[in-house]
C-alpha cells in the first residue's frame, strides 16, 4: 500500500509540473495530441473555461482512448454546452462505440437547454437508433412539450422499437391528451403484444390519474 501511495503522489506531482508550464489556447490544443495522457487531461481541464474550445475537444473526443481523458472531455463539453459541443455529442450517437454513445447520451441529458432546440430533428432522424436515443434524452428534459413530442413519435414513427421506447416514457408522463394517439398506436401495431400491453397500461394509469 505504501508503494501505491508513493506512486500516486509521484503522478500528482508530475501533473502539477505539467500544468505549471505556460498555458495558452494554441499550446493547449496542441497538447491534446500528446502521447502522455496526463498532458492531454490537463490540457482538457485548462481548455474548459475557454469558449472557443468546443471544436478541438469534439475533434479529440472520437479519437481518445484513455478513459480518464475522455471523461474530462465529456465534462468540459457539458460545461461549455454550446451548439458546437452539442453537435459533436450528437455525432457520437452514430458511433460504433457503444460506450461513447452512452456517455454522449448522459452528457446531453445534462444540458437540456442546449438540446431543446434540436430535439425535434433528432426525433425525426433517418437513423432509428438516433431516434431511440433522442427519446431516452427526452426523459431528462423536463420540458412542457415532452408529452407532445412523444405523441408525435407514436403517431408518425413507423419503427416499432422507436414507438415502444416512446410508449414506455409516455406511460409515465402521459395525460388525457395522449389517449387518441395511444389508441391509434395500438391499432397500428395490433400484432405486437408488448405495444398492446403497454398501451393498455398507459391508458389505465391515465384513467386512474384523472379520477
Amino acid at each position: 500500500m505504501a508503494f501505491i501511495k508513493k506512486q500516486t503522489a509521484h503522478v500528482e506531482s508530475e501533473d502539477q509540473d505539467i500544468r505549471g508550464l505556460e498555458r495558452d489556447f494554441i499550446g493547449l490544443v496542441a497538447e491534446l495530441d500528446s502521447d502522455d495522457s496526463s498532458v492531454r487531461r490537463w490540457a482538457v481541464r485548462d481548455l474548459m473555461p475557454m469558449p472557443e474550445s468546443s471544436q478541438p475537444l469534439v475533434k479529440r473526443l472520437t479519437r481518445e482512448n484513455d478513459a480518464s481523458v475522455r471523461a474530462a472531455i465529456l465534462n468540459a463539453l457539458a460545461h461549455l454546452g454550446d451548439s458546437v459541443a452539442v453537435a459533436g455529442l450528437v455525432d457520437c450517437l452514430r458511433s460504433e462505440d457503444a460506450a461513447l454513445r452512452n456517455e454522449a447520451i448522459d452528457v446531453l441529458k445534462e444540458v437540456p437547454h442546449a438540446v431543446e432546440p434540436i430535439i425535434g430533428g433528432l426525433l425525426t432522424d433517418e437513423d432509428s437508433d438516433v431516434r431511440i436515443f433522442a427519446v431516452n434524452i427526452l426523459e431528462s428534459l423536463r420540458h412542457k412539450n415532452v408529452e407532445q413530442w412523444l405523441i408525435g413519435v407514436i403517431e408518425k414513427d413507423t419503427h416499432v422499437n422507436v414507438c415502444s421506447t416512446a410508449l414506455d416514457l409516455l406511460t409515465e408522463v402521459g395525460t388525457e391528451q395522449s389517449i387518441p394517439a395511444l389508441n391509434l398506436l395500438k391499432n397500428r401495431f395490433s400484432d405486437e403484444p408488448y405495444i398492446c400491453f403497454s398501451v393498455d397500461l398507459a391508458l389505465k394509469r391515465i384513467a386512474n390519474g384523472s379520477d
